[in-house]
């Protein structure tokens, strides 16, 4: 039985896409087993440390009985440690007195001991199931990473010789194709192969025994020059279009007229103004002058192309034009799944960090323990990361925002003075720090603008940031909004060293920061920022000189 070469390469495939489903399987089994556990702990034994704080603050008060009830009651449901049940029994017992007789200091000093002592039987249950879990970690780790290195293995072996079984004929027709090439029509292809591979081999040698034959034929030398500049044609990788300088189509690739959906007889000899009226693509092409992608949908599929153009030469000069459609379809898919990458481990990583950032407030709070100072130096740095990773998150995704189209905008008429008072009074603090000055000004009889208020306000906050940062202490700074040619101008000016002119082009791309700045940030607030503002219709711009500050400014259109 035949096994054709589709038929090979799909089995290859699917082989390695089974071992990554069985890498990826065993991996969420275990992840999701440890989070379940997870939970378990923080549902069981928190819930009780919550009520038992709760009691704790109730007895402070001897108005609260019915809240330590209540807790009390809770509590009573939620026993799932052991020695808890026969804690919260005495505490019930402790309590029941403690009703009759509310007075009693006794008492009173014996319920907090039955808390605490509930209390430290939960908190001991998690520093147990903590070194559990993290065993059930340890083994998961070792699993999956045994099993990772065998799937490494057996797919490195497939990945190195499975190529071979595919490239050893193309090599072999490769080196023919290139002996034909150079007119050695006695060159022969020997595959035993019964696959596509044995039936190209065999069209390959009845090819060059005809073309054996034609090469002494005198047609041959007459029309030699002619399938020449056809072959070169063909054979270009990318759609191609040949105009002469009268507007004649001199030639287009398969390719090309693949995309036209046109037939040669069709396009090839007939002027560019009767082929713009018949056909919406030669039109667009002819007409759009900017190299930005285009997207075309053949046989059911977009597709994305690139038009680059090129005037043909010779010793007269001019003679002509060629127009090339390049097929930026895989980078485009790239494009759109690093997009979702960033998107997807910037939310992921959020969780995280807003888990450690509640464990980091319950190592401050003096209930779970005290802290020494040294240790209160290491939370606050601690926190101090996390904040700044939580910043860069959020900046990435709003970058993937950016980047997949999908920028969420809330267009309505917005009062001016609204989202920079909001900008201004989120940015007090850190300019009280630098004991900066920041004043707004408005010109007379504002109109409203049209855009999202929130994303307005967003980008005033990152240019007072900015503003604030490199702003000299004592500085100030200047909001400024005015109505210019039936658009609304939002200004920030400082006092800072300002920035060279050479560096002004570039201040809005992603990533950009000007050499010699401190790098404290991503370099991404003035690229989202200006996807912002274009999004809403508007513009940007940023007018700076050497050490006389910097204006930093975006106009949005008149409602």
């Amino acid at each position: 039985m035949t096994v054709k070469l589709k038929t090979k390469i799909t089995l290859g495939v699917v082989f390695l896409f089974t071992l990554l489903l069985l890498v990826g399987g065993t991996g969420f089994f275990y992840l999701n087993k440890t989070i379940t556990e997870q939970h378990d702990i923080l549902k069981d034994n928190y819930e009780t440390i919550d009520y038992t704080r709760n009691m704790l603050l109730a007895l402070d008060s001897s108005h609260e009985i019915k809240e330590f009830e209540k807790n009390l009651a809770g509590q009573e449901k939620n026993i799932t440690e052991k020695g808890e049940g026969a804690a919260t029994s005495l505490l019930r017992d402790h309590f029941n007195s403690y009703k009759i007789h509310p007075d009693s200091p006794e008492l009173v000093n014996q319920l907090r001991h039955d808390i605490n002592r509930i209390m430290q039987i939960n908190l001991d249950a998690i520093i147990d199931k903590n070194k559990q879990l993290g065993q059930k970690a340890d083994d998961a780790t070792f699993i999956i990473a045994l099993l990772l290195t065998l799937c490494a293995l057996v797919g490195f072996s497939f990945v190195f010789n499975f190529p071979g079984y595919i490239a050893d004929p193309i090599a072999k027709l490769t080196k023919g194709i290139k002996a034909i090439a150079g007119k050695e029509y006695g060159q022969r292809i020997h595959l035993t192969r019964k696959d596509e591979f044995g039936e190209m081999a065999a069209a390959f040698n009845q090819m060059a025994e005809e073309l054996d034959r034609y090469e002494h034929s005198n047609l041959a030398k007459i029309l030699f020059e002619k399938q020449r500049a056809e072959t070169v044609i063909n054979s270009l990788k990318d759609a191609s279009i040949g105009i002469d300088k009268n507007g004649t189509v001199l030639f287009a690739n398969p390719l090309a007229l693949q995309l036209l959906s046109l037939a040669e007889i069709d396009v090839v000899g007939k002027n560019v103004s009767l082929l713009e009226k018949q056909n919406d693509l030669f039109r667009f092409l002819l007409s759009e002058e900017s190299n930005k992608p285009f997207k075309i949908v053949l046989d059911g599929k977009e597709q994305f192309f690139s038009k680059e153009t090129a005037d043909i030469s010779n010793t007269e000069g001019t003679i002509g034009n060629l127009i090339v459609l390049k097929n930026i379809t895989p980078y485009k898919a790239l494009d759109v799944a690093k997009t979702n990458f960033i998107a997807t481990v910037s939310h992921e990583l959020k969780t995280p960090l807003a888990s450690s950032d509640f464990s980091l407030k319950l190592l401050e709070d003096e209930r779970v323990g005290p802290l020494n100072t040294e240790q209160k130096e290491l939370v606050q740095h601690l926190k101090t990361d996390n904040l700044r990773l939580l910043k860069v998150l959020s900046e990435l995704l709003d970058l993937s925002q950016v980047e997949s189209g999908k920028i969420l905008l809330h267009i309505t008429e917005v009062d001016p003075r609204i989202p920079v008072q909001r900008a201004i009074e989120t940015v007090t603090a850190a300019a009280q720090q630098k004991q900066a000055v920041i004043e707004s000004s408005f010109s007379e009889n504002l109109p409203a603008c049209k855009g999202d208020e929130e994303k307005i306000a967003w980008v005033l906050i990152n240019f007072l940031t900015n503003a604030i940062k490199y702003s000299p202490e004592r500085g100030k700074i200047l909001v400024h909004v005015s109505n210019e040619d039936d658009t609304l101008v939002f200004s920030v000016a400082d006092q800072g060293k300002g920035i060279a002119t050479e560096y002004l082009p570039r201040i809005f791309e992603r990533f950009y920061q000007v050499p010699g700045t401190e790098k404290t940030g991503t370099g991404l607030g003035l690229s989202i920022s200006k996807e912002f503002i274009e999004a809403m219709g508007g513009t940007t711009g940023v007018k700076s000189d050497m050490n006389e500050g910097s204006r930093f400014y975006f106009s949005l259109p008149v409602a």
